[in-house]
């Protein structure tokens, strides 16, 4: 853990930096918390660079933390784009041997109405040019099935069925792979800044000097310097181009917003294909214990920080899939995400048609400015791939050669390097075996630092969020070692507060165990767990009809004057809190420790704490 001004400390059989850079903080800062920025953090760091990772929100804040959840091969760009499927599928194996904990196996059904009889033979042989590309992700070649077979493995489906076609993909926790990406850079001595925001990136004379930041939460602000920045903020990118004063025009991207509506079960032991009115292909998956219809993809044009789904969307899609699985219409909707993906920019086309490829700039050659480069596009799975082409441009810059090869798809994410028995862990632990699943699932063969916490802390063992469900040991892991600083940070890593309740009975105790892992008062843990109560009802109201939405009003209410939120008056004041300025709060509600807490704080910005 070090301070900006501080010297970074050197991994023994670190690459000798260029003389030029010799005196600068780093040799590269990432700018981007999500798959791809972690990604580049971490390939960077194994190679021998010193690195600093800065994320203006929390990792896997946008579009990899509200994916589809699938590290997928991509059939549907076998058409147009298939160099896409076959990246997509050779980087889906390599994620699965790094990270086998976080996997998990989705099989899919393609039903086909008696209207396409006549295409089923072109629908089959397109999907055995697909098998081509399975044996890379470890998948099952497809099956041509009749329409009595297709009841028989999923009675819900309805509708005059032909036949139908099954193949499968791969889930995957998008917010858990940014995580351990990070945690992995950070080990390897990466620096990060979750929380803080860029202000500038300085160049002189066209070459990157430093980057000048500002921490959220504490107002503080810092300059780190260094000789190369990566611009790996996704939809964001040509804003982030522009703190450069370069056109954004020259990071330009076409954001696409896609949503997904989630049910409080699995509804089905499959995926199933199906059709919109305007003939888009959309599917409903069964993912861990929900289900989740997506997605949407309709060019965007509002806040990046605040995209929400609308009642309009939801019922496309919810109509979509009740076409040929009607149990839809009576299930219950707990919520729903969305996300915007930063796809390559091209003007005319639907947003379908828009090509799921990556591309890196080199501002060196745009704009004159060297040392600078933005990453634009790409998918969940394949972004090792696009980290490490990312890698090997730096090298060759930095190096005048490639440099040391990437490791990334040889060395195991944290917690990947082992298998770890669940059912044996609950046992060791006394703890509920479907928990003792989850945090098997979630972090692997780390669980057993979790369990260390238990053994050393019995209380620490009780359940906080029922519907998961989440320990308290693991809330205070990912505190204090995943970089978790609120309720939805906690969220995020943990999955709490996402089940069935929404929050309703953890976001109270889960405040109180981050603020107090924190340093902060009470009251801005009130302030924590009502934001996040907040915001997962905007999340479910644009799916409720209006006397849903009044009970959320009021349990939201009931949930407010039971955790003590103070008076309107002093609660605009708390208020600066949900704005970022946790220093104002500590000061306005008269904490006695507030200077502690602001240097608590202003240390913990540098490594994410």
């Amino acid at each position: 853990m070090t301070s900006p001004g501080e010297p970074v400390p050197r991994v023994s059989g670190r690459l000798a930096s260029a003389s030029a850079a010799e005196t600068c903080d780093v040799d590269l800062v990432v700018i981007g918390g999500g798959v791809n920025g972690t990604g580049v953090a971490r390939d960077a760091t194994l190679r021998g660079l010193r690195v600093a990772l800065f994320e203006r929100n929390d990792l896997a804040f946008g579009a990899s933390g509200n994916s589809s959840g699938m590290i997928h091969g991509g059939p549907r760009y076998l058409s147009a784009d298939p160099e896409v499927t076959y990246t997509s599928c050779k980087d889906s194996g390599h994620i699965q041997s790094i990270a086998p904990h976080l996997l998990f196996r989705i099989p899919f059904l393609l039903p086909v109405p008696q209207a396409k009889r006549r295409i089923f033979p072109l629908m089959d042989a397109f999907f055995e040019a697909y098998d081509r590309y399975q044996p890379l992700k470890r998948g099952k070649p497809h099956a041509r099935l009749t329409g009595e077979e297709l009841v028989q493995l999923e009675p819900g489906l309805r509708g005059e069925l032909y036949g139908g076609i099954t193949f499968d993909e791969w889930g995957i926790d998008g917010g858990r792979l940014c995580v351990a990406n990070a945690v992995d850079a950070h080990e390897e001595g990466a620096r990060l800044f979750v929380g803080s925001t860029v202000e500038a990136i300085e160049h002189e004379g066209g070459v990157v000097r430093a980057v000048r930041y500002r921490d959220r939460g504490t107002g503080v602000g810092g300059r780190i310097t260094t000789p190369r920045v990566v611009n790996a903020t996704g939809a964001w990118a040509p804003l982030t181009a522009s703190l450069g004063q370069l056109p954004p025009v020259h990071a330009r991207v076409r954001p696409g917003k896609g949503i997904h509506v989630v049910f409080d079960r699995r509804l089905s032991n499959y995926a199933i294909m199906s059709e919109t009115i305007d003939g888009r292909t959309i599917f409903i998956e069964p993912w861990q214990n929900v289900s989740v219809i997506g997605t949407t993809d309709d060019d965007y044009y509002g806040d990046l920080d605040d995209v929400v789904a609308t009642s309009e969307e939801v019922r496309y899609l919810v109509e979509g899939v009740a076409r040929v699985f009607p149990a839809v219409r009576e299930a219950r909707i707990i919520g729903t995400f969305a996300g915007v993906r930063p796809t390559l920019y091209e003007y005319g086309k639907l947003e379908d048609a828009l090509s799921r490829e990556h591309a890196i700039v080199e501002h060196a050659a745009t704009d004159g400015v060297t040392g600078l480069y933005s990453m634009l596009g790409g998918k969940l799975a394949s972004y090792r791939l696009f980290a490490e082409e990312m890698v090997d441009l730096l090298m060759r810059d930095r190096l005048g050669r490639p440099g040391a090869p990437s490791t990334t798809h040889l060395r195991a994410l944290p917690g990947g390097d082992r298998e770890l028995d669940a059912l044996r862990f609950a046992r060791d632990h006394g703890i509920d075996a479907i928990a003792a699943r989850r945090l098997v699932y979630r972090h692997g063969a780390r669980a057993e630092r979790i369990g260390e916490r238990m053994k050393r802390r019995a209380s620490e063992a009780r359940t906080v969020c029922v519907c998961e469900p989440v320990l308290e040991a693991e809330v205070r892991h990912v505190v204090e070692h995943e970089f978790a600083r609120t309720v939805d940070d906690v969220a995020r890593r943990t999955r709490l507060g996402l089940g069935a309740c929404g929050g309703m009975r953890c976001a109270a105790r889960c405040g109180a165990i981050v603020a107090e892992g924190r340093g902060h008062a009470p009251e801005v843990a009130a302030m924590d767990s009502l934001r996040f109560l907040t915001q997962k009802a905007r999340t479910r109201v644009c799916a409720l009809g209006p006397i849903e939405a009044r009970q959320e009003a009021i349990a939201i209410a009931s949930l407010r004057s039971q955790a003590g939120i103070p008076t309107r008056s002093r609660l605009a004041v708390v208020g600066e809190w949900a704005a970022g300025n946790t220093a104002v709060v500590n000061a306005a509600v008269g904490n006695s420790a507030a200077a502690a807490s602001v240097s608590v704080d202003e240390r913990g910005a540098q490594d994410g704490g």
